[in-house]
């Protein structure tokens, strides 16, 4: 079992930067890949980035790549997402998630998820 708690979600300018966290517990955390997700209002979630296990793989959108940074720190069981450059596209509730397998981008391939954090970027 692992739980997953997203915190740093907040209301900032188009342009700027926020940094989110996700904070892991549970046995075998650090074996699990990382994703990061996020819904906007009246639309689907996507997938935003992902990170391996060992941290030596990244995965982005092509909407934020560039812009987004993914890292972990397994010694504090946390995943971060560093968001810069930010636009209001960019606006809806993001959640991380774990998953046995590195790289996947679909919902379907993550089993453990957290119950999201808001992010909205005003123009």
């Amino acid at each position: 079992q692992v739980q997953l708690v997203e915190s740093g979600g907040g209301l900032v300018q188009a342009g700027g930067s926020l940094r989110l966290a996700c904070a892991a517990s549970g046995r075998t955390v650090s074996s699990y890949a990382i994703g990061w997700f996020r819904q906007a209002p009246g639309k689907e979630r996507e997938f935003v980035a992902a990170i391996s296990w060992s941290g030596d793989s990244t995965y982005y959108a092509d909407s934020v790549k560039g812009r987004f940074t993914i890292s972990r720190d397994n010694a504090k069981n946390t995943v971060y997402l560093q968001m810069s450059s930010l636009k209001p596209e960019d606006t809806a509730v993001y959640y991380c998630a774990a998953s046995l397998w590195k790289g996947r981008t679909t919902m379907a391939e993550y089993r453990y998820w957290g119950q999201g954090t808001q992010v909205t970027v005003s123009s």
